[in-house]
């Protein structure tokens, strides 16, 4: 019973969508999304995200400089830094190389690197985070990756380049909106809006399972919590939370 309810009320989102649906059909939607779409509502929902999620990015980010090299100089690489949402949390002297898939963040990003002239920014590599070809091995201190590995094509392909750019004891943090329980009103929504949401949101899967990745990569230490976040126009509260350690 559950399933067929679930099935119409897909169906029924997909008709009000028809139209979307129809430009993808016709090629036309991914080119709009990517490069019109996308990049406006993300830096409209960025600064609304931020405030629901200040304490725990303020937590995570809190310890960032204990894995600061022998110098006392932090490299930094953030995949799919997107509009600049993490650099007010990063500490003083950070020295940062971003990279995304899509140009059309630039803006955007560029505001947020002007109002973040506390961290020192190394370069821009358009990259996805699964072939970070251009990064050498072994040469950062941290790697970020946050609301990204909704949307990556393999979550194992991206964690093992993680592995491999982080120097050995370096850490990788995560803040990734997850699947919800199966027994909860919000996983039921999360599968009535699967298919549509991931048209509309270039790509975002609001099912994955992150976490089981993590805890399958060769790291020596996890720490991760589940949490929720409050975003209640939306079906994303699930979250996890945390750092692995190389």
């Amino acid at each position: 019973m559950e399933k067929a309810v679930v099935l119409f009320l897909r169906v029924s989102i997909q008709l009000l969508a028809l139209p979307i649906y129809l430009l993808s059909f016709l090629g036309m939607w991914d080119p709009f999304c990517k490069k019109i779409f996308f990049p406006f509502l993300l830096e409209k929902l960025t600064a609304s995200y931020n405030r629901r999620a200040s304490g725990h990015k303020q937590e995570l980010f809190g310890n960032l400089q204990e894995f600061a090299g022998p110098a006392g100089e932090l490299t930094l690489l953030e995949i799919g830094t997107g509009t600049g949402a993490n650099f007010q949390f990063y500490p003083p002297g950070c020295k940062i190389t971003c990279t995304d898939t899509n140009l059309n963040f630039q803006r955007s990003l560029s505001k947020s690197m002007a109002q973040n002239q506390h961290l020192q920014f190394q370069r821009f590599l358009v990259a996805p985070g699964e072939d970070l070809n251009q990064v050498a091995d072994s040469s950062m201190d941290a790697v970020v990756c946050t609301l990204v590995l909704c949307s990556v094509q393999s979550i194992e392909g991206v964690l093992k380049e993680v592995l491999r750019v982080l120097r050995p004891g370096g850490a990788f943090y995560f803040l990734e909106h997850v699947a919800a329980d199966p027994s909860s009103w919000t996983y039921f929504w999360q599968q009535v809006f699967y298919p549509t949401w991931k048209l509309v949101f270039d790509g975002c899967c609001l099912t994955k399972e992150p976490w089981k990745n993590l805890e399958q990569a060769k790291f020596s230490e996890i720490k991760l919590r589940h949490i929720q976040v409050p975003l209640y126009w939306a079906p994303v509260q699930s979250h996890i939370v945390g750092y692995a350690i190389k």
